[in-house]
């Protein structure tokens, strides 16, 4: 990374500092301090925390610090009178406080001569992503360091999203201060995506606001805000990190799939073709299930070691059999296994490839088999929702009623938004069934047919669990709402689907089915 400011340039890379292209020569230790100045300039750096970090905390005296700050000065053509790069703050440390601004090592190197493009000359087709620093707004005191401490978080927990390429800490904390720009540091870093924020203290309420950039078109794709009491910042830090951590991973394939759609279909590159993809799977119909299908092979093809299009057709085919589409179910039951176990074999550590695999057993009954990998999935990233209400949807059919509805709540908070959002209240509907509870079954199941995207079988849920609740009409109503969807679909179809394990609670539903004629 390179730093530019006056006619001076201070090249991280290489170790040097430029005047005009000319090294000019610096003892370490004097490098070592303006290069830390320069990389915090929107902060005071105090005198400890200059020697910890440019000595390593080993006992030296303050003029010692003052003569290697006045080495610095006397490189720049500065002094202590005129301050122009370096300020000193009495009794409080020292800044620069000139205007540098960020370029790539590589934007130096192509001036001489000496740059030509990527070494290997691949591209990641990855969405990518860096996380800056967030900016500090007033005296936060004990807690000023929550606006490092939440980057760098985050940083650590994208890093284990193996579908995106986060920039490390080392380059992205290099672009500090509220006048970042976000498309410049895009085209520094190399990155489709920043992640900024802002951080406040009012009184004893924590305040922070984050801001996800398209650093192609300096578009904002998502914002938020989070407020929390200071005194539980622990708490409040631990629940807005699973809320940005869930946002992103559904806010950036649906705006990589927008883009796609603008780009000429044979043009599609394999990430392209697989956030399409994304936005027909969730859709939970034949021809958007086909579309997704297509899409997902359509990104094999260019890519034939790419785990989450294979997870993406196991899902497919677990569809087409979840929803009785097909003549075949065995059939499809035995690609969604075969999808998710190739999957598997490319990428073991990626959330959604175990997803996939754990959905695969649902059909077969076989509920324990299942958890284990769901399990799996939430253990390589804990927060993520839709593993986490999978996993509480299979505790409840397992007879687990009341840790699935704390699974199946968690993953509500985490993702309000999410695409399987009428699963999670269909599952919260299904927890008070098995808890014999009708009344309040009734209400989310009525709440989860009405969402959008809710397909049939969610109404399946409503009939059973309003007629449980002694609501005939609206049992009926839902009935007749089954019978125009879908004709063919009767009890054996949804038992099926949801493999209830209490055969008093399988009885009691078929019964009321029956009544319905359904």
């Amino acid at each position: 990374m390179v730093y530019r400011f006056g006619p001076f340039e201070l090249d991280t890379d290489r170790l040097e500092l430029r005047a005009d292209g000319v090294v000019q020569p610096l003892e370490p230790q004097v490098y070592a301090v303006l290069a830390l100045l320069i990389e915090n300039r929107e902060r005071v750096l105090s005198l400890g925390e200059l020697i910890e970090k440019v000595w390593d905390g080993r006992p030296i005296s303050d003029a010692a610090v003052s003569s290697r700050i006045r080495s610095a000065r006397q490189a720049l053509g500065d002094d202590g009178t005129r301050q122009v790069y370096i300020r000193t703050l009495p009794r409080r440390g020292f800044r620069f406080v000139a205007d540098a601004r960020v370029v790539r090592a590589a934007d130096a190197l192509e001036r001489e001569g000496g740059w030509s493009g990527d070494p290997d000359g691949q591209v990641d087709a990855r969405p990518s992503i860096a996380v800056l620093p967030f900016v500090l707004l007033g005296r936060p005191g004990p807690y000023a360091t929550i606006a490092e401490a939440l980057p760098h978080e985050l940083i650590s927990e994208l890093a284990r999203q193996r579908w995106l390429h986060v920039t490390a800490r080392g380059s992205s904390f290099r672009f500090r201060g509220p006048d970042v720009e976000m498309v410049e540091t895009g085209r520094l870093l190399g990155v489709r995506y920043c992640l900024g924020g802002i951080v406040e203290l009012a009184g004893r309420r924590l305040n922070v606001a984050v801001e996800l950039v398209d650093t192609r078109d300096g578009g904002v794709v998502w914002a938020d805000r989070f407020a929390g009491a200071v005194d539980d910042v622990h708490a409040f830090r631990g629940e807005m990190l699973a809320r940005i951590l869930v946002a992103l991973e559904i806010r950036i394939p649906l705006h990589e799939a927008d883009h796609a759609r603008l780009a000429v279909s044979a043009n599609l590159d394999a990430w392209a073709a697989y956030h399409l993809g994304l936005q027909h799977m969730y859709r939970f119909n034949r021809a958007d299930n086909r579309a997704a299908g297509e899409l997902f092979r359509r990104a094999l093809e260019q890519d034939a070691r790419f785990a989450r299009a294979y997870a993406g057709l196991s899902f497919v085919h677990f569809q087409t059999a979840f929803m009785g589409q097909a003549h075949d179910l065995a059939a499809e039951i035995g690609l969604a296994r075969r999808h998710a176990e190739r999957a598997l074999e490319l990428d073991a550590l990626d959330p959604f490839v175990n997803f996939a695999m754990g959905r695969s057993f649902w059909l077969e009954g076989e509920l324990e088999q299942g958890l284990g990998w769901l399990e799996r999935a939430t253990g390589i990233s804990p927060n993520y929702a839709q593993g986490i209400y999978a996993r509480a949807w299979t505790e409840t059919l397992a007879g687990d009623a009341q840790r699935g509805r704390a699974d199946v709540d968690l993953a509500m908070r985490l993702s309000p938004l999410d695409p399987l959002h009428y699963a999670m209240l269909g599952t919260r509907a299904l927890t008070h069934v098995m808890q014999d509870e009708p009344g309040e079954a009734a209400v989310w199941a009525n709440r989860a047919a009405h969402a959008p995207g809710a397909h049939v079988l969610i109404a399946m849920i409503a009939v059973a669990a309003n007629a449980l609740a002694d609501d005939g009409a609206r049992a009926r109503a839902w009935a007749d709402n089954v019978r125009k969807r879908d004709p063919r679909l009767g009890r054996d179809d949804f038992f099926r689907a949801f493999p209830l394990r209490s055969s008093a609670h399988r009885a009691r539903i078929a019964l009321v089915f029956e009544r319905l004629g359904l």
